[in-house]
Order: C-alpha cells, then sequence, then structure tokens
C-alpha cells in the first residue's frame, strides 16, 4: 500500500516502562532512550492512500489520521506498537482492523491549514463501544529541516522502519518503507488530549518534546506472522 503523510505533529512523553507494561505484548521488548519509555501522539493527514500498482479509490484515498504509540523491538528490530488509531473513514478503519489487526476507531477529524501556516486540528472519537477520545489544538514549524542523527532522540523516536501488531495470541510485523524523515522543531497549542488517556496511559505534567514534519512518501507492505518463542 501507498501512502501520502502530510503536516505530522509528532508529540512525545517520557513515561516509566511499568506504566505501560501491561499494555504491550509480553513478546514485545518496550525500548528506552535515556532510561525511559516514551509515548507518542501524532496527528497527521494522508492522501494518495491505494494498492500497490492500484489507483486512489474515491472517498476513501485521503483523510486525517491520529495515532498514540510506543517504541518496541521483538527479534532485534525495532519498530511502533500502535495503542490506538482514529482516522476519518469507516472503510478505511473496518479493513485496517481486520487486516493488519491494529486499533482502529472511526472518528470525526478535521485538519485545515490557517492563513498564518498554522494546523488546526480536531478529532472526536465516535467509534462504538470505544474509550472516550479527543484531540483539539494548532499546530507550526520552526526552525529548518533535518535529518536526524543516528543516537539521537530524534532518530530513536522517528526512524522505525515496521510496526507490530498482534491477534489471538500471535506478534506480526508489518514493514514500512520511506525516506529519512524532513523534522522541524515545532510549537503547538493544545486545547485538549485525552487521546493516551483512553488507552489507559496517563501522560506525565510535562511539556512534550514536538517536531514537525510536512510530507513523507510511504509503502506499507502485508503483515508477517512472527514465530513464537517455540518456533
Amino acid at each position: 500500500m501507498k501512502q501520502i503523510w502530510h503536516d505530522l505533529l509528532f508529540m512525545h512523553w517520557p513515561v516509566a516502562v511499568d506504566a505501560i507494561r501491561s499494555l504491550v505484548p509480553a513478546a514485545l521488548k518496550i525500548e528506552t532512550y535515556d532510561g525511559t519509555a516514551w509515548i507518542g501522539v501524532v496527528p497527521f493527514h494522508m492522501s494518495g492512500i491505494r494498492g500497490r500498482g492500484l489507483p486512489p479509490i474515491p472517498g476513501t484515498s485521503a483523510f486525517p489520521e491520529l495515532n498514540v504509540r510506543t517504541y518496541v523491538r521483538c527479534q532485534g528490530k525495532p519498530g511502533v506498537w500502535f495503542f490506538s488509531l482514529d482516522a476519518a473513514n469507516l472503510l478505511a478503519v473496518a479493513a485496517a482492523r481486520r487486516f493488519f489487526h491494529l486499533p482502529y476507531f472511526r472518528a470525526e477529524m478535521s485538519a485545515k491549514r490557517r492563513p498564518n501556516g498554522e494546523i488546526a486540528y480536531v478529532s472526536h472519537r465516535k467509534h462504538r463501544n470505544a474509550p472516550d477520545a479527543d484531540f483539539r489544538g494548532s499546530y507550526h514549524p520552526v526552525g529548518d529541516v533535518f535529518e536526524a542523527r543516528r543516537g539521537t532522540i530524534e532518530h530513536f523516536l522517528a526512524e522505525r522502519y515496521c510496526l507490530y501488531a498482534a491477534a489471538s495470541g500471535s506478534i506480526y510485523r508489518g514493514e514500512i518503507d520511506h525516506r529519512p524523515w524532513p523534522l522541524q522543531l515545532a510549537k503547538a497549542q493544545t486545547e485538549v488530549n485525552t487521546m493516551a488517556e483512553a488507552s489507559g496511559i496517563v501522560l506525565p505534567k510535562v511539556k512534550p518534546l514536538l517536531h514537525f514534519a510536512l510530507l513523507q512518501d510511504v509503502k506499507i507492505w502485508g503483515l508477517e506472522k512472527l514465530p513464537g518463542p517455540n518456533g
């Protein structure tokens, strides 16, 4: 599958591993930087969504998405674990839940660029029988574009090229291919953010690390079921 991601805000908070250990499958090692795990809340919007070699499908090829995530490793390969992914497209939510075993939720969402360049972002979860989750705020980049250097916190948080999912006691890996992130520092004004709380995560009362990325072309491959501890 191919996608184009636009106007991403990476918001990251440090948390203790023990605070999220029970929320992540035991087969996945929670990775740390400077001794702490990290929770990301990432609003953005997508376009050009299509299967490999196929044209975009009208009505399903562009919509906002917002995910809550942490960073893990399995069989030596670092990746992303998603606690939730909210999206403004019912078909995409249904397909991702079925074929990618990911915790997608339907939401009413908007991502609008203001005349001053700020991104105004609103998300309100509408998924049946799901915990309430809301985000409302605005953000914009500051400073020059840079690529994260290996060993830095930016590289640890952004440069990950697979996702992990779980279903029926098994762990799955999906490869993700893209160029290094074109990052900028960012500023944000957050009015409401209960996204992590909806997954049972308490964010610390500290200012998050903020990074912005204008554009990223992405290829996502199908899931591979990983062998269990007994092969």
